[in-house]
């Protein structure tokens, strides 16, 4: 690699090869991956609601039974992440062997599986059971969704079109606490069964769209499997197979492959594990280095408290007492974090991934302990209440337009080819790890029978989040604009904080020595560059 990767923007050494304009064929396509995030939001945030619905206590706990007990509520909320936790492993493999789309469907039955147990359950038992086995079938979605739409999406926009996916997720939030709303008054099973088996509909969506995408044109790449790359890219861009746009770009994705292969070689199914900790912690381009930040990112994520709203924010604003319909409340939060997300749309290409990231966790930690010092002074004041939720929206605004959608844009950009299913899927692991941990403890700080910290529990999301802070500023890499192997390119040549300045000054084709002709079989054209700006993502890029 030509050393001095950091020139000024715009000048003679910003190189990045030519890449399809950005039809909105292409848009649509990337667009409906992204509806994966629905049912992974439906199911995430219908049991907050559903937990402190009457007619669900007396099935659980008994007929004079008026709340769950602190250990039901933790189980029943942190079973769904343990299975993701294993399915987003198994999805790691799962992507390499079948293909990322196939993956996603398979993911998407599994989970309609789980969903069916819970909706029959009438004791504590199946509802385990069920969401067991759903989030295994979450687990393969959501860490094959984020992978599959970084593969695919133009390099334009694909900060954008993975945000898509988080605005997906807050959707789908939304439309459970909208459907918790309106069945929680019911007297009967269909409080509970309805928002259970409505996630049956959104899974049947995804997976009969998916039959009509194309595959990952990267994942035949890996495959070896050219033709069909080409004609996968050719549908992904919507140009004909033999345009010099689809060459140009799979002769680069191509090179980049066979570059990174020569690097981290795959001789059997242990070595593709163990490549993924291969290298010094202390190189940024080394695999290891990439798998802790991308475990390290989903970690972070967890970390700023927000599933806590998400899960348990109907009993806690139950607890808070003054509030006299804690639901309307919990909604109002969702429709917050849905109207918010859109909003990284822009910022995520205008402004970058680790700005975002920074200043996110600042505004977050801010509005965190504003909380927490208003709950412990005053926790019984109507005003002060009123204030507490204010912020608490103001916080979920932050979250939503910073670390919701960037946390899954960086880690879908991090990785190699060679690695990147299972670096995505460990990256995704990781969050689910975290997110069950958070939900088993949850209840055991906050509730009065046990730990009774109540609105003190948001120093401690504050306290993570000013480690957010700190880690977004030392370790997050500037990766907006850049394709998958500029990206490859710019780990192995600069450092996080000076990542924004790295611009292409190469292209891995052009240092092999290869042609289309090489990469495709097709007709051979010379290799051709342009000089462009990093920053001006117009597309109108100049030959």
């Amino acid at each position: 690699m030509p050393g001095g990767g950091i020139a000024p923007v715009g000048g003679p050494h910003n190189v990045s090869r030519v890449e399809a304009p950005v039809t909105i064929k292409a848009y649509l396509m990337c667009i409906f991956a992204a509806f994966g995030g629905v049912f992974f939001g439906y199911d995430s945030g219908y049991i907050s609601g559903v937990m402190g619905m009457p007619y669900f206590i007396k099935t659980i706990a008994g007929p004079d039974a008026t709340a769950l007990t602190s250990s039901d509520k933790s189980l029943i909320t942190s079973i769904l992440s343990a299975g993701t936790f294993f399915g987003a492993l198994i999805a790691g493999d799962l992507a390499d062997w079948f293909g990322r789309r196939t993956t996603v469907i398979l993911g998407c039955m599994v989970f309609i599986i789980g969903v069916i147990l819970q909706t029959a359950a009438a004791s504590l038992g199946l509802i385990v059971a069920g969401r067991l086995v759903a989030g295994f079938g979450v687990g393969f979605v959501s860490a094959v969704i984020i992978l599959y739409m970084s593969e695919i999406a133009p390099r334009k926009v694909r900060g954008a079109i993975v945000s898509g996916y988080q605005f997906c997720v807050c959707v789908g939030l939304l439309l459970a606490s909208a459907v918790d709303y309106g069945t929680q008054d019911r007297n009967d099973s269909g409080s509970y069964r309805i928002p259970i088996g409505l996630q049956m509909a959104w899974a049947l969506i995804l997976a009969t769209g998916l039959f009509f995408l194309p595959e990952s044109p990267r994942y035949f790449v890996k495959k070896g499997q050219l033709d069909r790359a080409a004609a996968a890219l050719a549908r992904s861009r919507d140009q004909p197979i033999d345009s010099a746009y689809i060459q140009d770009e799979l002769t680069e994705i191509v090179a980049n492959h066979e570059h990174e292969m020569s690097l981290i070689p795959q001789t059997n199914y242990f070595s593709a594990w163990t490549n993924c900790f291969r290298g010094s912690i202390w190189k940024g381009s080394s695999s290891i280095r990439r798998v802790i930040l991308g475990t390290s990112m989903q970690m972070m994520q967890q970390w700023t408290g927000v599933n806590f709203v998400f899960y348990f924010g109907t009993t806690f604003f139950q607890q808070l007492g003054t509030i006299s319909n804690p639901f309307l409340i919990s909604l109002i939060t969702t429709l917050v974090n849905v109207c918010s997300t859109p909003i990284s749309f822009w910022t995520m290409e205008r402004f970058g991934r680790r700005p975002l990231l920074i200043w996110g966790a600042l505004g977050m930690l801010v509005c965190q302990f504003i909380v927490a010092i208003i709950g412990t002074a005053q926790p019984d004041n109507d005003a002060c209440v009123k204030t507490m939720i204010a912020f608490i929206c103001i916080y979920i605004f932050f979250f939503a337009t910073t670390w919701g959608p960037g946390a899954w844009v960086v880690i879908g950009e991090i990785y190699p080819l060679p690695i990147r299913a299972k670096g995505v899927a460990l990256s995704t692991a990781s969050n689910w790890l975290w997110n069950c941990i958070i939900a088993v403890i949850t209840p055991y700080m906050v509730d009065a029978d046990r730990g009774n910290l109540g609105a003190k529990v948001f120093f401690i999301w504050g306290s993570l989040c000013t480690c957010c802070f700190v880690y977004a500023y030392m370790l997050v890499p500037e990766t907006k604009g850049l394709t998958l192997e500029q990206v490859d390119q710019m780990l192995e040549e600069t450092t996080a904080r000076t990542s924004a300045k790295w611009v292409p000054h190469s292209t891995y084709a052009a240092e092999m020595g290869m042609t289309e002709k090489h990469a495709t079989g097709h007709v051979e054209h010379s290799n051709h560059v342009v000089v462009g700006d990093r920053k001006s993502l117009s597309g109108d890029d100049s030959v």
